[in-house]
């Protein structure tokens, strides 16, 4: 009796796993059931969260860190540019090409940025969310 309810269980199991996919080793993607029912599209398009970080950093973050002078020295260096209106040379700062990305690096340009941008406690995130009553005091 215990191998019939086994046999029974193995092969409804099999049949059902087998049943998902048109094609044993589809991926999800590949799948033309799955594909019917709900069509992915090729084209991703960035959400709010990912414009607004993206905005934030091309703004704010790296005018700012590219202005400190201990990361112009460590992390960038010099390059000369030609002006259209002056026809003067000028030095322009630029990320090092080869260089590969550390931690160090983030926090060193977080440090620069929070120097140039210090943060008031008062008008903080960290005090209002400690001021609610049943997160913080």
């Amino acid at each position: 009796m215990k191998h019939i309810t086994q046999l029974t269980l193995t092969v409804f199991s099999v049949s059902f796993f087998l049943g998902c996919s048109t094609h044993l080793g589809d991926t999800p993607s590949q799948n033309s059931a799955i594909n019917t029912i709900s069509p992915t599209n090729s084209s991703k398009k960035d959400g709010v969260m990912q414009k607004s970080l993206d905005g934030w950093l091309k703004k704010d973050w790296t005018p700012t860190v590219q202005k400190d002078e201990k990361i112009k020295s460590k992390y960038m260096e010099p390059k000369k540019v030609v002006t259209k209106k002056d026809s003067k040379e000028k030095v322009k700062y630029v990320e090092k090409r080869n260089s590969k990305f550390t931690l160090q690096e983030y926090v060193d340009k977080a440090g620069a940025y929070m120097r140039a941008k210090p943060n008031d406690y008062n008008s903080s995130h960290v005090h209002k969310m400690e001021s609610m009553p049943v997160i913080g005091k």
